[in-house]
């Protein structure tokens, strides 16, 4: 179970990049396993406790075994972790353009994989060892800062094309079709279709239905600790704790109207959230809503 949650706000010119910092602790007596939803964002956690299993369901060699410290992400399907023992670490969650242009690499790289941080650029390996030896969640998210901060400044811009068209994807929540999109950035659709898998992981349309089924996801309560009081001017180092199990994002506690869901968030009908849910999250929204969910990651 988590025992410590503590948000910490990063430095006001790593907000674009960077919405905020989980530290987090957490002690499972025996196996804990949890499904993992679907994302379009990169999942950096640097963790120096018990480690874990990381495995997708569709192709065995897409995980990660027995690491504390990973990359994961894009997703377009769920997967799972697994783990025992007490992990330790922080949770930072990225954009496909603010990792894309953190991590200096392709995310086409990424997608659909766990990655642990020691395959990859040495700098990751070198600050999960530097937050380790650090004693407190403060002095952990300023370190955070200054080495994300580093990245910025030997990383050059990603095509402001790209980033437009994603802009214009996420404020519509999935909803602007590919060929309006392209038009908006002066692209071919296929152009815009190559471009924006290669550099961020997945196609323009998947990423139109995960950002749709992200925002649907919330809604039935599925996160793994809710936003700071005070909301986004909550001073760093924020406790939380994790919410009461089936507590639905607008506070209520009732039945949830499926059908209603469905047409707020653009789907055609009931069925086609259901199916939607199941492919991303391997759940019917009901159950992830019901207590006992071990469904996990945040949106």
């Amino acid at each position: 179970m988590l025992t410590e949650a503590v948000i910490g706000l990063p430095d006001p010119r790593l907000r674009p990049y960077v919405d905020r910092y989980l530290g987090y602790r957490e002690h499972a007596v025996g196996p804990l396993v949890r499904r993992e939803a679907a994302g379009a964002f990169v999942v950096l956690i640097l963790g120096w406790g018990a480690p874990l299993d990381v495995t997708d369901p569709r192709a065995a060699d897409r995980g990660a075994h027995g690491t504390s410290a990973f990359l994961a992400g894009p997703f377009d399907g769920w997967c799972a972790t697994r783990t025992a023992g007490e992990g330790v670490g922080v949770q930072v969650l990225l954009t496909a353009p603010a990792a894309r242009r953190l991590l200096g690499l392709p995310l086409g790289e990424l997608a659909n994989r766990a990655v642990p941080v020691d395959r990859l650029d040495g700098w990751l390996v070198r600050l999960r060892d530097e937050l380790a030896d650090l004693p407190d969640w403060a002095g952990r998210f300023a370190r955070l800062d200054a080495a994300l901060a580093a990245r910025l400044a030997l990383t050059g811009p990603i095509d402001a094309r790209l980033v437009r068209a994603w802009r214009l994807l996420d404020r519509s929540g999935g909803g602007l079709g590919v060929g309006a999109l392209a038009g908006e950035v002066g692209w071919s659709r296929r152009h815009l279709a190559v471009r924006f898998r290669r550099e961020f992981g997945l196609p323009p349309k998947t990423v139109a239905r995960l950002l749709r089924f992200q925002r649907a996801y919330a809604m039935v309560g599925r996160t793994l600790v809710p936003a700071p009081t005070g909301g986004a001017d909550a001073p760093a180092g924020t406790s939380l704790a994790p919410p009461p199990s089936g507590r639905r994002a607008d506070g209520g506690r009732g039945e949830v109207g499926w059908a209603d869901l469905a047409v707020r968030f653009g789907y055609y009908d009931q069925s086609h959230l259901i199916r939607e849910f199941r492919e991303f999250s391997g759940a019917t929204p009901a159950a992830l809503a019901g207590p006992g969910s071990h469904s996990s990651n945040p949106t």
